[in-house]
């Protein structure tokens, strides 16, 4: 449990899509929490498909991998687009309200539930800190690992959404900077993971 938390935890300091939402999020919202449920929610929905043994069977038919990986990356792309073209610029004392909690909340589960990049890394990763002869069935163990990895990512989206609002909040010029970084960042991630599968 200890080394998978330690590897878990430094998959979710590295920064890309879900980190550049919790950025957008925190400011463009009075709160991340919803932002942050979502992408929860998203890791959350992995694990189940992988402690279901679903994962195997998705990551072996090519035609159903593909299709995910294209609606995933779409989106992304998607997402980052409109953060270029509208990037967050809050000013002192001013909070957008834009969206209600539900649609951040399924915006952040998008992102991450439908990154194949999460998905394989839990398929590959998950199993090989399972033990086939424990007293719990290796589903089980699975969720348990799942809800460790969750666990991590609340503390670290949680401040990465509040770091951004409190250090850029100030500073719009900073902030539109920072967002259109981000909107980027989701943009090539999106279109590398679709030339990474299609050249597969």
């Amino acid at each position: 449990m200890a080394a998978f938390w330690a590897v878990s935890f430094l998959f979710v300091l590295t920064p890309g899509a879900d980190w550049a939402y919790a950025i957008s999020a925190g400011l463009r919202h009075r709160t991340v929490v919803p932002a942050v449920a979502g992408l929860l929610a998203g890791h959350l929905a992995a694990t189940v498909v992988v402690a279901a043994g679903v994962g195997a069977l998705v990551a072996g038919s090519p035609v159903v991998l593909t299709v995910l990986t294209v609606v995933g990356c779409a989106y992304l792309v998607w997402l980052g687009v409109g953060m270029l073209r509208s990037p967050s610029v809050p000013h002192a004392g001013d909070v957008h309200m834009g969206g209600s909690w539900g649609r951040q909340a399924l915006k952040g589960a998008g992102i991450s539930g439908l990154n194949p990049k999460v998905f394989l890394l839990f398929l590959a990763l998950l199993p090989q800190f399972t033990d086939p002869h424990g007293s719990w069935p290796v589903a089980g163990q699975i969720i348990a690992l799942g809800l460790v990895h969750v666990a991590s990512c609340a503390v670290i989206y949680l401040g990465v959404g509040y770091g951004a609002r409190a250090v850029l909040g100030t500073r719009p010029a900073a902030a539109r900077t920072v967002t259109r970084v981000s909107g980027a960042a989701m943009i090539l991630i999106g279109v590398f993971l679709l030339l990474e599968r299609l050249m597969h």
